[in-house]
């Protein structure tokens, strides 16, 4: 079966987005497997920093800093999907490899199979202000998205990762509890619900 690289990241919401095209840039720094993407690293670095900018810029802004947002959205999405061609056309249907670029792999056989709902979610301390989430796995799916929230009960940006027993959250603030919820990427909604939420205090 030929492993396909999934471009769903062009429906991820702008924070969403944001947090995937760094995880990229991440993966494909030193990456043997891809030397030469099409779009240099710097490049897509770059773009991926307007958007940043321009994305906060729009939170309290007006319609024109929303329209500029909308066009480094554009931009970078485009950018994206030139290196995920190129991915796909170097993983040499290696799932792991394809896994390794930052991007996500699409399951053919089963890609109009809804998923179900991440279960059996539990947390604990990694280093000082991780914490690390683990489900168990979900068939069908490569990616899983998770989203952590203080007491504020805002949700901070999500973070993604191909391991569903290695979710891991950076950044925290000791001595304070998070809220954690788990979903699937993929099958023919895009993903599943959200994971039923648990708690845990980051050390």
């Amino acid at each position: 079966m030929a492993t396909k690289v999934s471009l769903g990241f062009a429906k991820l919401s702008d924070m969403e987005l944001d947090n995937f095209a760094q995880s990229v840039v991440d993966a494909l720094t030193g990456n043997a497997t891809y030397p030469q993407p099409p779009v240099t690293l710097a490049n897509l670095q770059a773009a991926k920093d307007d958007f940043t900018t321009k994305l906060a810029a729009a939170q309290v802004g007006g319609p024109a800093d929303t329209a500029a947002k909308n066009n480094s959205r554009q931009t970078l999405v485009g950018m994206l999907r030139q290196v995920a061609i190129y991915v796909q056309m170097n993983c040499n249907n290696d799932v792991a490899l394809l896994l390794g670029s930052g991007f996500q792999a699409q399951n053919v056989n089963n890609a109009q199979v809804p998923l179900t709902r991440p279960e059996g979610l539990v947390i604990k301390n990694g280093t000082s202000g991780q914490l690390v989430a683990r489900v168990n796995p979900v068939k069908n799916t490569s990616m899983y998205e998770g989203r952590a929230k203080d007491d504020t009960g805002d949700w901070q940006p999500s973070i993604f990762t191909g391991d569903s027993q290695h979710i891991i959250f950076n950044g925290l603030t000791p001595g304070k509890t998070y809220t954690v919820q788990v979903r699937a990427l993929g099958g023919s909604t895009g993903q599943s619900d959200w994971s039923d939420p648990s708690s845990h205090m980051a050390m």
